[in-house]
C-alpha cells in the first residue's frame, strides 16, 4: 500500500466517490463480458442486435447522429462547466478539466461533422452510455476537488499523463477520420477498414480511447479515475472482440491475422 500511495492520492472519505468507483468498475466490466457473450449495446453495427424475438420498430430509437449527441453532450457541458464550478484549483485540476472538455468536445464535433452513419441507436442503450459518461465526468472532477486536503503523491505523473492523453486523442481522431473515408456520399454499407493500425487490429480507435483514459488517470492520480480506466478497458476489450467476430462473419476476405484490440495479442 505504501508503494501504491507513492503515485495515487488517498481515497477521499466520500460515500459517493466510493460507490461510483465500485459501480464504474463492475458495470463497465459486466458490459464487456456481455459483449463477448453476444449481448450488445445497440449502436453502430450492433444497433439491431438482441432483437431477434422483438420487433425493434416498437422500441424508441434515434438516428445515430442524434443518439451520439445525446451520449456525449451532457458530459461535455459538465466538463466545460467545471472551470466555473471549481475555479483556481491548481494546475492538476485545470489539466484534468481541460482533458475531459477536449475529449468530449471532440466526440461532439465528430458526431456532427466526421462520422458517416448507416443505422440507428436504441434509447435503452443510449441511456446507460449517457449516464456512464456523465456520471464519470462528474465523479472525476469532484474526486479531484476532494484531493485538495491531501499532499501530492511523491511520484508526479501529470506530464506523462499529458503525453498519453495527447497520443490517445490524436490516434483516436486519426482512425475515426479513416473510418469516415470508407464511405462515399450516400453510401451506407460497411467495408473492411484500412490504413493506420487497422492492418493489425480492427479497433485501433478503441485502443487509443483507452490510452486517453489512462492518460487522465496519470493526470489526476485518483483511485476513481483508475477504476474507470480499467472498467473502460474491459468494456472496449469486449466490444472489440465482438466487432472482430462481426467482420469475420460478414467478410470472407477479412484477414485472420488482424486482432481485435491489442496488436499481435488479442
Amino acid at each position: 500500500m505504501s508503494m501504491f500511495s507513492n503515485f495515487i492520492f488517498p481515497p477521499p472519505s466520500s460515500i459517493f466517490v466510493t460507490t461510483m468507483s465500485i459501480i464504474s468498475f463492475i458495470a463497465l466490466g459486466n458490459y464487456g463480458i456481455s459483449e463477448i457473450r453476444g449481448k450488445h449495446m445497440n449502436y453502430s453495427k450492433f444497433w439491431n442486435a438482441n432483437n431477434n424475438n422483438i420487433n425493434s420498430g416498437e422500441k424508441l430509437k434515434f438516428s445515430s447522429k442524434v443518439g451520439m449527441l445525446l451520449v456525449y453532450t451532457p458530459a461535455f457541458l459538465t466538463a466545460a462547466a467545471s472551470f466555473w464550478i471549481f475555479p483556481k484549483e491548481g494546475f492538476r485540476s485545470n489539466v484534468l478539466h481541460s482533458a475531459l472538455t477536449l475529449h468530449y468536445f471532440k466526440r461532439v464535433f465528430e458526431s456532427l461533422f466526421v462520422h458517416k452513419y448507416s443505422a440507428s441507436m436504441l434509447l435503452d442503450s443510449a441511456i446507460p452510455i449517457t449516464v456512464s459518461y456523465f456520471m464519470s465526468t462528474i465523479t472525476m472532477i469532484y474526486t479531484q476537488h476532494l484531493t485538495k486536503e491531501f499532499p501530492e503523491p511523491s511520484i508526479n505523473l501529470i506530464y506523462p499523463g499529458i503525453m498519453l492523453f495527447l497520443i490517445g486523442i490524436i490516434g483516436n481522431s486519426y482512425h475515426h477520420f479513416l473510418l469516415s473515408k470508407l464511405r462515399g456520399k450516400g453510401e451506407k454499407e460497411y467495408k473492411i477498414p484500412k490504413g493506420g493500425l487497422f492492418g493489425i487490429v480492427i479497433c485501433p480507435h478503441y485502443l487509443f480511447e483507452i490510452i486517453e483514459f489512462y492518460g487522465m488517470f496519470f493526470i489526476s492520480q485518483t483511485l476513481y479515475s483508475l477504476c474507470f480506466a480499467i472498467g473502460d478497458t474491459f468494456y472496449l476489450l469486449g466490444r472489440s472482440y465482438a466487432t472482430r467476430n462481426w467482420y469475420l462473419s460478414k467478410f470472407e476476405d477479412f484477414p485472420k491475422n488482424v486482432k481485435a484490440l491489442i496488436p499481435f495479442v488479442l
